[in-house]
C-alpha cells in the first residue's frame, strides 16, 4: 500500500512539473498567436511598418531597461567573479555547436556555398530575447519551482549577452562573408566587383524577422561589408597580391612593398581586423549590460541608483515599469513576423531538417552533459537551480536572430537564413517545452 502511495505521489509530482514546464511556453505562445492574428491581412491592426517600429522600441528601450533594472541591483564584484562560467558556457556551446554544424553539413551535404551557413546556424543560439522571455514567463507564476530568487535568472541571462555580441560582430561577421565564387577579380586584385546576377538566395531585401535584433541594419552597414575580404586576402589570387589595394581600391605599387616592414601574413590580418565592425558592438542592450555591471560593482554608486532609499530610485523604478513591456512586445512581434512566412530557400529540405534537429534536439542533450560535468568539477554556484536552468537554456534556444541580420548585412544567404530562423522558431515552441520539463525534473 505504501509503495502505491509513493508511486501516486511521484506521478502527481511529475504531472505538476509537466504543467509548470508547459505553462510558460503556453503564455508565450498565446501572446505570439495574438500577434499572428492582429497581423492577418484581413484585420491588419499590426502592419509591417508597425512591427518595425515595435522592434525599434524593444531594441532601444524595453530590452535595455529590462537588463539594467534586473542586472544592476543583483550584480556585485564578488558575483561578477563567481559568474565566470556564464560567458564561458556560451563559448563552450558555440564550440560544440560548430562541431555539430560541421557534422550536419557533412551528412546533409548542402550546396557548397552554404557550408559555412550550416555551421553558423547550428552553432550560435539566441542568448538575448528568447532566454529573457522564457525566464520571465517561468517567474511570472507564483508557484514557480525557483522561489523568490527566480527573477535572478534575468540577470544571469543578461550577463551572458556581451560575449555573444562580441562573437557575432567579429568571428561570425567574417564567417558570413559572401563566397568568393560570387565575385570576379579584375586587374590582379586591384578591384573587386560583385557579379550582377547573384543566386536567388542572395536577395538583399531585409526580411521582417531579421529586423527583430538589429533595426535599421541597412542604414549602418560598414564599408566593404559585402566583399569576400578574407577569402581574397588569404587565397593569394595573384602571385604577389597587394592587399592594400583591396582596402583602398588603388592599383598595386612596388613602393608599397618597400615601405611596409611587417610580414605579409600580419599585414593581411591587420586589414581583416580593420574591416571588422567593432564600432557596431556597442548596441543599446550591451551598453545597458556594461552600465549595470559598472554601477553594480561600485557600492557607492549602486546605493544612489538602486534601493528604496536611493536618491535615483525613481529612475530605476520608471525603467522597471517600462521593461515590463518587453516580453509581450517581443512575442507580438514574433507572431507578426511568423505570419510573413518563410522565404524560399535553396538550402534543401534535408539540410534544413538537419540544422533544426541538431540545434533544437541534439545540442541541448550535449548541454546537459556539459553542465553535469561543470557541476561535478565545482565550476558552478552551489545550490542555485535558476543559475543552472539559465546555463542549460543557452543550449536549447533556436539560432540567434542576429545571424539573419549579419546575413542581410553581408548579402550572403539572406533568404536561407530567414527560412531557417522561421522553421527553428516554429519548432522551438515544442522543443523548449520538452526541455524545460527535462530541466525541471533534473533541477527541482
Amino acid at each position: 500500500m505504501e509503495s502505491l502511495l509513493a508511486i501516486s505521489k511521484k506521478d502527481l509530482k511529475s504531472t505538476e512539473i509537466a504543467v509548470e514546464a508547459v505553462l510558460p511556453v503556453l503564455k508565450l505562445l498565446s501572446m505570439a498567436l495574438i500577434g499572428l492574428l492582429l497581423s492577418h491581412p484581413k484585420i491588419h491592426m499590426i502592419p509591417k511598418p508597425t512591427l518595425k517600429l515595435l522592434s525599434k522600441l524593444v531594441f532601444f528601450l524595453f530590452w535595455p531597461c529590462l537588463i539594467f533594472t534586473h542586472l544592476g541591483p543583483l550584480i556585485t564584484l564578488n558575483k561578477f567573479i563567481h559568474w565566470w562560467f556564464i560567458p564561458v558556457n556560451v563559448l563552450i556551446s558555440t564550440a560544440i555547436g560548430s562541431v555539430l554544424g560541421c557534422v550536419v553539413a557533412l551528412i546533409c551535404r548542402p550546396p557548397p556555398e552554404f557550408f559555412r551557413l550550416t555551421v553558423v546556424m547550428t552553432a550560435f543560439g539566441n542568448t538575448g530575447n528568447i532566454p529573457l522571455s522564457v525566464v520571465s514567463a517561468v517567474c511570472h507564476n507564483e508557484d514557480n519551482p525557483f522561489g523568490d530568487t527566480c527573477y535572478d535568472g534575468i540577470a544571469y541571462a543578461a550577463f551572458s549577452q556581451w560575449v555573444s555580441v562580441v562573437l557575432v560582430y567579429t568571428l561570425i561577421y567574417h564567417m558570413m562573408e559572401p563566397p568568393l565564387e560570387y565575385y570576379e577579380v579584375v586587374e590582379e586584385c586591384t578591384e573587386i566587383q560583385e557579379l550582377p546576377n547573384l543566386p536567388a538566395g542572395n536577395d538583399l531585401s531585409t526580411p521582417l524577422i531579421i529586423e527583430a535584433e538589429w533595426t535599421g541594419i541597412e542604414e549602418r552597414k560598414p564599408e566593404h561589408c559585402r566583399t569576400p575580404l578574407v577569402a581574397t586576402l588569404f587565397n593569394s589570387i595573384s602571385p604577389s597580391p597587394d592587399v592594400e589595394s583591396i582596402r583602398d581600391g588603388s592599383p598595386s605599387s612596388p613602393m608599397s612593398y618597400r615601405c611596409l616592414a611587417e610580414p605579409n601574413v600580419i599585414r593581411k590580418m591587420r586589414i581583416v581586423v580593420e574591416h571588422t565592425p567593432i564600432n557596431q558592438i556597442l548596441q543599446p542592450p550591451l551598453i545597458a549590460t556594461v552600465l549595470a555591471v559598472v554601477i553594480g560593482i561600485i557600492p557607492e554608486v549602486k546605493s544612489t541608483v538602486f534601493g528604496s532609499d536611493a536618491p535615483l530610485d525613481f529612475m530605476a523604478d520608471s525603467m522597471a515599469m517600462i521593461s515590463e513591456a518587453m516580453v509581450p512586445t517581443v512575442m507580438l512581434m514574433l507572431g507578426g513576423m511568423l505570419w510573413e512566412g518563410r522565404n524560399e530557400s535553396r538550402l534543401g529540405v534535408r539540410t534544413t531538417v538537419g540544422i533544426v534537429v541538431g540545434r533544437l534536439l541534439i545540442l541541448p542533450l550535449g548541454g546537459i552533459g556539459i553542465i553535469y560535468l561543470a557541476n561535478r568539477w565545482n565550476c558552478l554556484i552551489s545550490d542555485n537551480s535558476m543559475y543552472r536552468f539559465v546555463l542549460l537554456l543557452q543550449y536549447a534556444t533556436p539560432s540567434a536572430i542576429l545571424l539573419g541580420a549579419i546575413a542581410s548585412l553581408r548579402g550572403y544567404a539572406v533568404r536561407e537564413a530567414s527560412a531557417l530562423l522561421f522553421w527553428q522558431h516554429v519548432f522551438a515552441l515544442l522543443s523548449i517545452s520538452v526541455y524545460i520539463f527535462i530541466y525541471f525534473k533534473l533541477l527541482v
